[in-house]
């Protein structure tokens, strides 16, 4: 005789939406405070935010390395601060000194560290840059850019469904999503070219910036996978880790770096 199916209910479909929200307007709020105050509480975000984040990436390397891991955290924000105060090329000698450092104390998966050391470092030290030398519109550009993918993403992916996107990566997004990202990330690109007199080419860099965010977060989800870890740590209620949350806007801010280099901007 077979056994009678499980009638125990699986997670509700929008179950985590409540924390989800609560913890987003908190950080929405933080955020819009440090992009608007700019300077050094801005900087300071940035700094706390690498260094989290840091931290979460040694802890799912090293499991068993906890004081390791607080310890690069800790590093990791200290050099980034002294990075952002000096020149271009010294900073570029400062991070890469971190990155070996990082590399040698996590002393696992050296590639992996490297990497996603790497896009930590970058991705932070460009955003700091961003607000600095392109201002105040163009980081409102950017983060609200990666924060309407995520949403349009969230909603889209939930309701319409339909094939995934990198099934292998990143189980959870759909074509439907992501699509969605792309559109809503355009429309509001054209908004801001309109209202704020930016670039013609803004629409179209929109849709490039959401791709990249989009990116960042399944470069996240790869290495979860592969360390087998469902978050990256359980700091943010609804969302898990800090790299859960901000995985999006550094791989956004990359781009940004590389656009920055591109332009010759130190």
């Amino acid at each position: 005789m077979s056994a009678a199916p499980s009638s125990k209910p699986g997670p509700p479909k929008w179950g985590d939406l409540a924390p989800r929200v609560a913890s987003g307007v908190a950080m929405i709020a933080v955020g819009a405070a440090a992009i608007w105050l700019g300077g050094g509480v801005f900087a300071a975000l940035a700094i706390v935010i690498a260094g989290l984040m840091t931290w979460e990436l040694v802890r799912m390397i090293r499991p068993g390395h906890r004081r390791a891991a607080m310890q690069e955290g800790a590093v990791a924000s200290l050099a980034l601060a002294i990075a952002l105060f000096v020149p271009g090329g010294v900073a570029v000698l400062i991070l890469g000194i971190l990155l070996v450092v990082l590399v040698g104390r996590t002393g696992a998966h050296p590639l992996l560290t490297a990497g996603y050391g790497a896009g930590i470092f970058l991705g932070a030290y460009g955003l700091v840059m961003l607000r600095v030398e392109a201002g105040l519109i163009w980081t409102l550009w950017l983060v609200a850019v990666v924060v309407v993918t995520d949403v349009a993403g969230y909603f889209a992916g939930r309701i319409i469904g339909g094939p995934k996107f990198w099934p292998a990566v990143s189980p959870k997004k759909t074509w439907s999503g992501t699509v969605a990202g792309w559109i809503v990330a355009a429309a509001l690109s054209g908004w801001m070219q309109v209202q704020f007199g930016l670039p013609g080419w803004l629409i179209l860099a929109g849709v490039g910036l959401s791709f990249a965010s989009q990116m960042g977060d399944a470069a996240e989800s790869a290495l979860k996978r592969r360390m087998k870890v469902k978050d990256s740590s359980n700091l943010i209620p609804g969302h898990g880790g800090v790299m859960d949350r901000f995985d999006a806007m550094m791989g956004a801010a990359l781009a940004v770096t590389l656009a920055l280099v591109v332009a010759g901007v130190s």
